[in-house]
């Protein structure tokens, strides 16, 4: 079973507030979940984020998978360490069109 851990959305129309769950990747959005561990409100000056972080910790060393908008609110609040940036320009395409010394020249070999 795929363990992923994402936001419910509840409130009503124009005033949403959101659960971080945990729930199985099959179900519904706002379906069946497994735990609820926090909850997001981004109507809020700052938007309040409030997230049981043992119980966060302890799913994520069970192999659940964040979200990419729960793994940035997890690392707001110090549960999980920032993702390293990622370098541009980078793949095979960067590869093909770096120049490579021609085969022909190559260092001139001693003499002795």
């Amino acid at each position: 079973m795929a363990v992923r851990m994402r936001l419910k959305r509840m409130g009503t129309r124009q005033k949403p507030f959101y659960r971080i769950v945990v729930a199985d990747s099959r179900s519904p959005r706002d379906g069946r979940f497994i735990e609820q561990i926090g909850t997001y409100d981004p109507k809020l000056d700052p938007p309040a984020v409030t997230v049981d972080r043992e119980k966060a910790e302890l799913w994520l060393s069970r192999g659940a998978q964040p979200s990419d908008t729960v793994r940035a609110l997890l690392v707001k609040q110090g549960i999980l360490p920032p993702l390293p940036p990622r370098e541009l320009g980078g793949g095979q395409k960067a590869a093909a069109a770096a120049p490579a010394a021609p085969a022909g020249e190559e260092a001139p070999a001693e003499q002795e």
